[in-house]
């Protein structure tokens, strides 16, 4: 059991973003059902412990959590759902990957991520139809991320084709527009809150895209907190400084006669046994004599 552990936490380590992403949405996916089957167990309310990782749309309730803003990212509970989020994941941040390094997707992960979040929230407490709702509701999954990344792709090479099965090749944009548009057609269904964190994600990665064309990155701010965040842990060296008093007249004198005596005693074992005799200390003071 424990070679299985270090394995596994040796290859999260090796790996790239990509990887790590994929890591801890599973890992976290493993963990949380864990909970679940004790729960269920043990009477204890299985999904009371889920709020806590998910983003609630009431603006009030994220006050006191905050953290959900980054958790629910990371959060599924159904099997389906986080498969086809990962699967998603690996392919387009394979490809997002090509053209873009890992600081940026994993930027764009956080990024498009928050951007779903603030797009369901503002629907939630916007519009009519989820007023009955919208202080109940709660946001989790991976897909306004992983959203952010289909679509920055795309956009960025708008001449990108993929392989689909039993239709052939089409332009990714292509494919990416019909998601979107799917997203829209279904924000009054069952599960409004997925679809339109998903137009928020989407929307971000568009932003993405336009702006690096432009040669200005939008995952750098967040990239450069990030590492804020982390180095934050990290103790830096402390620096010890130490003040000298300058000698006095008499202190002077007296440490110029003791070193003019030492040379005479080293000059005196010269003569009498010869240069060999000198330790590496002496030779090194007479050394030092010979230069001043």
């Amino acid at each position: 059991m424990d070679s299985i552990f270090t394995n596994l936490k040796r290859t999260f380590q090796s790996g790239n973003i990509l990887a790590k992403l994929i890591y801890i949405n599973v890992g976290l996916f493993v963990l949380i059902r864990l909970i679940s089957v004790f729960c269920i167990l043990f009477n204890v309310g299985s999904f009371s412990f889920l709020q806590y990782l998910q983003m609630p749309s009431s603006p009030e309730l994220l006050l006191y959590r905050p953290w959900t803003i980054i958790t629910y990212m990371f959060t599924h509970f159904d099997f389906l759902h986080i498969l086809f989020n990962m699967l998603w994941l690996y392919w387009f941040g394979g490809l997002f990957l090509t053209f873009f390094n890992e600081r940026q997707l994993g930027g764009l992960y956080l990024l498009g991520g928050i951007a779903g979040a603030v797009f369901f929230m503002l629907a939630y407490n916007i519009f009519p139809y989820f007023q009955t709702v919208a202080a109940t509701s709660y946001l989790m999954g991976a897909s306004a991320s992983v959203m952010a990344i289909v679509f920055a792709v795309s956009f960025y090479r708008k001449d990108l084709e993929i392989n689909l099965f039993l239709i052939g090749r089409v332009r990714l944009i292509y494919l990416a527009i019909f998601t979107l548009l799917i997203d829209f057609l279904a924000i009054t269904s069952d599960n409004a809150g997925g679809h339109i964190a998903h137009i928020g994600g989407a929307l971000f990665g568009i932003l993405f895209a336009v702006r690096i064309q432009k040669g200005r990155d939008l995952t750098a701010p967040m990239n450069r907190a990030i590492d804020w965040f982390v180095n934050l842990g990290k103790r830096k060296p402390k620096m010890r400084v130490i003040y000298k008093r300058a000698e006095t007249d008499y202190e002077y004198n007296a440490r110029k006669h003791q070193e003019s005596a030492d040379i005479d005693a080293i000059l005196d074992k010269l003569k009498r046994s010869g240069y060999e005799s000198l330790s590496a200390d002496e030779k090194r003071r007479l050394f030092d004599a010979s230069k001043k």
